[in-house]
């Protein structure tokens, strides 16, 4: 069917180019439409190697049963918590409303205005330090929300904004995070060779437990600072760090937002900018080196398939030239012909000429065996015809002028 629906949008590209109401470049709309008429059902479904296809399969169905069990460990532990909460705001809400004698209407009122001026009540947020706050929240993708813009010039520059920082800031954690990598291969390389091992080769393995213990290190030491100046148990600040180094950003847990901490503690404003900037590199090289593994792992299967079948290719037995099979069949070509290989005898070479060049039309992967019984019977002189096979049988040395002037198969 996919076949068919691509040769139907060939067919209708191929119209559009010839119309004067869609101005295409009749060049490029045929070689558009000829390179997609090539391509069939076969091609979009089986476009890899079986192994990567099996690799695809694997991957997804992973993802699946994650998923399915993901959703059930978050709806055994949250489901519960969530109707104790939502009934014990409902109680506190009609409270609140019977005291004061709020209607609905105006409870809603009341409510929607404490959630607009809740950002205003945690600092200035468009001065230079909140600014910067969120501009790297933005291209970091981390997206806290705690903060947006309320402007339409202002929501336009942060489209503009995302749409060309985040790329630059993805490609400069990507190099960071590979000169890291490097430094650190360079350290324990070093570090093998004052410790005098013999192996001071550096694998991907090392890599990633350093990177998996400064990670960690990383994340324990800011979950103590956070805990200090945000006043949030150990656990918050952790989750906090955590969800803001895997750009996760769910913004229940904000830095920088009580206080008036954006104002008045540059030291602390400083620190999380740093934090994150570090973090985010840290983070990053890590998962690098977690997925160049993953990802050569199916190169590492390949490369032994491919030393297994170079092994196998070179204890084949191949070929060249004519060969002379048991019963007295010349095979030509044997080596572009298979199936001769199982039944045809190896003996392969052109008898003993020594007037021919070095290099030998036929070569032998096996020892030669007793060939007698497939030299043929030609006269040599007149006279000896009966005594001749004898003596090549009994003779293990023949004048050179019979050895130069007869063809046998070895």
């Amino acid at each position: 069917m996919l076949h068919h629906v691509l040769r139907f949008d060939c067919t209708v590209v191929g119209n559009l180019s010839h119309s004067p109401v869609y101005p295409l470049s009749s060049a490029f709309v045929h070689c558009f439409a000829g390179y997609l008429s090539k391509f069939s059902l076969k091609d979009f479904l089986f476009f890899q190697g079986i192994k990567e296809r099996i690799l695809t399969l694997k991957l997804l169905c992973l993802e699946g049963y994650t998923k399915q069990n993901s959703i059930k460990v978050f709806d055994a532990l949250e489901s519960q918590n969530e109707s104790d909460v939502r009934r014990e705001l409902n109680s506190e809400e009609m409270k609140l409303r019977t005291k004061y004698n709020i209607s609905i209407s105006a409870y809603d009122e009341l409510r929607a205005n404490i959630w607009k001026v809740q950002p205003y009540k945690n600092g200035r947020q468009w001065k230079f330090p909140g600014a910067f706050y969120f501009s790297l929240t933005v291209i970091t993708t981390i997206g806290y929300g705690h903060s947006t813009p309320q402007t339409d010039s202002g929501k336009v520059f942060c489209m503009w904004y995302a749409l060309v920082g985040i790329p630059l800031c993805l490609i400069m954690f990507q190099s960071v995070g590979e000169r890291l990598n490097t430094f650190v291969t360079f350290l324990l390389k070093h570090t093998k060779k004052c410790l005098r091992l013999k192996n001071c080769e550096v694998s991907q393995t090392n890599l990633i437990m350093v990177a998996t213990i400064l990670s960690s290190f990383y994340l324990f030491t800011g979950a103590g600072v956070f805990t200090h100046f945000e006043d949030w148990s150990y656990l918050d600040a952790f989750y906090y760090c955590f969800i803001t180094l895997t750009t996760i950003g769910f913004g229940d847990y904000v830095a920088l937002q009580s206080n008036n901490a954006l104002q008045d503690n540059p030291e602390y404003v400083t620190f999380s900018l740093i934090f994150i900037l570090f973090g985010l590199t840290v983070i990053s090289a890590a998962m690098n080196l977690l997925v160049l593994r993953f990802l050569t792992m199916n190169t590492e299967d390949e490369q032994r398939d491919e030393l297994e079948a170079a092994a196998a290719a070179q204890t084949a037995v191949r070929l060249e030239g004519d060969v002379i099979t048991s019963n007295g069949n010349v095979v030509s070509g044997a080596q572009e012909n298979p199936e001769f290989n199982d039944v045809t005898s190896v003996c392969s070479c052109s008898c003993y000429n020594l007037g021919r060049r070095n290099k030998s039309r036929y070569t032998v992967t096996r020892l030669p065996g007793k060939i007698s019984h497939l030299l043929p019977m030609h006269s040599v002189s007149s006279g000896k015809d009966d005594n001749f096979m004898t003596d090549i049988e009994s003779n293990s040395v023949l004048p050179f002028q019979h050895i130069n002037s007869k063809r046998a198969s070895v």
